[in-house]
């Protein structure tokens, strides 16, 4: 069983495909009822990533996998950053969020439009951190949101490579070129290298 530390099943689907030929059940924190919730007041992903990792994995046996990601702007000096999810508080949508970023952004050229999705994931056992993994892809802020795929602020990131937002790639696409899809391919190698410690 692989426990990730989430509600949000737009997490819990992108992140089966890459264990699939693994032998694990990726189940959520519906599966984990009591376990409170967790700080997430770090500075980084890296640091956020671990404290839910550490944190959600005190109340299983199972391995615990934790993601902290978002969107950095170089315009908006790295903002929403560590905030992505928080970006306007708490009950902001994901369409509020998005047009807030273009609102920002609409005099800007697209040379001044640089934008990276971050990805960092920690794997956890017993509030101990097993392993980290970084992923990361760059892109521009597009003019308007296109795609009904993916979730959060995809829909306003755009690949130059492929001529296409986040939101209009499907999931095997999007997990081909993402910083969620570089992260779990790093974690999957080491799930099957047989480098875990014993925990």
């Amino acid at each position: 069983m692989l426990l990730v530390a989430t509600f949000n099943s737009g997490k819990i689907r992108e992140i089966e495909p890459f264990l699939a030929k693994l032998d694990f059940q990726v189940v959520g924190l519906d599966s984990l009822p009591g376990a409170g919730g967790s700080r997430e007041d770090g500075s980084t992903f890296e640091a956020n990533a671990r404290q839910k990792a550490m944190h959600y994995s005190q109340f299983s046996e199972w391995l615990t996998l934790a993601d902290d990601s978002g969107l950095k702007v170089d315009a908006l000096d790295g903002q929403p950053g560590v905030q992505s999810a928080r970006f306007l508080g708490e009950t902001a949508t994901d369409a509020e969020r998005c047009r807030e970023i273009l609102a920002r952004l609409e005099s800007f050229p697209e040379y001044r439009r640089r934008a990276r999705f971050v990805c960092w994931l920690a794997l956890a056992c017993r509030g101990k951190i097993l392993e980290v993994f970084e992923g990361k892809v760059e892109g521009l802020i597009a003019r308007e949101p296109r795609g009904e795929n993916g979730f959060g602020y995809d829909p306003i990131f755009w690949l130059p490579s492929l001529g296409r937002t986040m939101g209009e790639l499907t999931p095997a696409e999007k997990g081909a070129v993402s910083h969620r899809g570089e992260a779990l391919r790093k974690l999957a190698d080491f799930l099957k290298s047989g480098r875990m410690p014993n925990s």
